[in-house]
């Protein structure tokens, strides 16, 4: 694997931090999760399945990895989780921002402690300025950041996403850092600190219409399904189904209005480039809906893939997890002893999909296995 060898301590819960270990976990790391004696918080989050009860959130964020139980007012234990520390490569959390300083777990006291140490601190809403010290969850990010303000239908209120994207995307970045931070250890022999928010990830999911904003000074509108420059790149109805179709240049549009039966409208003033459809949308859309709706949705489907045109029907989750696809990429996996299916890491290293190679852990299962050698050393 290709971070045999490499040993993470995890003191996460919920999502953002363990997501993180978790990517690392998936792709070899030797992942040691941290927990408080009544355990992460996730082991409660539970769904109902027949006739029992799964804490589904827990499996998917923290298989690949061992749990031991540390009680951090506790001073022989924390000596002995100092030690573990000492030997470890990489460190992260999530803790409340300021408790990590007050356990004596702050950036600066572990790499004295262990200069080769790769330090990850996640937080809510970054580690400098005003809002430093404040806590958040997942929906904070999209309302703070902008996200619902541009999502969602013009005429309809501001939305979050259906998914998560902010704690799992957080939790990749600091996965991304903590990769680059161990690449220039390996040049340099020394660690450092990589610091990621919700915040700064939700900032960066709105980066082109934040982009647009710093340009123009105008705030962007909401566009539903619709993109905000490309036209069509957008929900059609059709004569069963709806579907999503992106021409998003003026070749994919001469071929679209081709498949129409409507090539003129390639070369009309009002469409002929990307700026004019978007200048003339309200005029070009209802056309095009108007033809679609002559035919059932494979009959486009059909169509617009003999010609290359994007196009893909709007699957529901059940769907797509079943689709031919999906499962030609191997994308399912399942969890080790318990079965628990889930997707796996988006990525193939040398065609081989990286999976739960050991079951989510039981709370403490691990704690004298691996602390008991550090225990009451002088």
């Amino acid at each position: 694997m290709p971070l045999s060898g490499i040993r993470v301590i995890e003191i996460g819960q919920n999502i953002a931090g363990p997501f993180a270990a978790t990517i690392l976990g998936d792709l070899g790391a030797d992942v040691i999760k941290v927990e408080k004696p009544g355990g992460d918080d996730a082991r409660g989050w539970l769904v109902k399945a027949g006739d029992r009860t799964v804490p589904l959130a827990f499996h998917l964020l923290n298989h690949n990895k061992r749990s031991i139980v540390v009680d951090f007012k506790n001073p022989e234990e924390m000596a002995s989780f100092r030690r573990l520390i000492s030997e470890a490569d990489v460190l992260v959390h999530n803790l409340r921002p300021g408790l990590s300083e007050e356990l004596g777990l702050g950036a600066e006291a572990m790499l004295e402690l262990n200069p080769r140490l790769v330090y990850c601190e996640v937080s809510a809403f970054g580690h400098k300025g005003p809002l430093r010290r404040k806590p958040g969850y997942e929906p904070l990010g999209h309302a703070y950041s902008g996200i619902m303000a541009v999502n969602g239908e013009p005429e309809g209120p501001p939305l979050r996403t259906g998914p998560s994207i902010v704690d799992p995307g957080t939790g990749m970045w600091s996965a991304i850092g903590i990769l680059a931070a161990l690449r220039r250890r390996d040049a340099t022999g020394k660690g450092g600190v990589v610091n990621t928010s919700l915040l700064e990830t939700a900032l960066t999911w709105v980066y082109g219409q934040a982009a647009s904003f710093m340009l123009t000074g105008e705030e962007p509108p909401r566009h539903g399904n619709a993109n905000a420059n490309l036209v069509p790149y957008q929900v059609f109805e059709t004569a069963t189904q709806a579907m999503m179709i992106a021409a998003g240049n003026n070749r994919l549009f001469a071929r679209l209005c081709k498949v129409l039966g409507r090539p003129e409208w390639a070369e009309d003033p009002r469409f002929r480039t990307v700026a004019d459809r978007n200048s003339n949308r309200q005029i070009l859309l209802p056309m095009l809906q108007e033809e679609l709706l002559r035919q059932p949705q494979a009959y486009w489907r059909e169509k617009l893939d003999a010609e290359g045109i994007p196009n893909a029907p709007i699957n529901t989750v059940g769907q797509a997890a079943t689709d031919h696809q999906t499962e030609a990429l191997g994308m399912v996996c399942s969890e080790p002893e318990t079965g628990v299916r889930m997707y796996g890491l988006p990525l193939s290293i040398d065609g081989e999909r990286p999976v739960p190679r050991r079951r989510t852990p039981n709370l403490g299962e691990h704690t004298d296995e691996i602390l008991s050698r550090f225990r009451n050393r002088n």
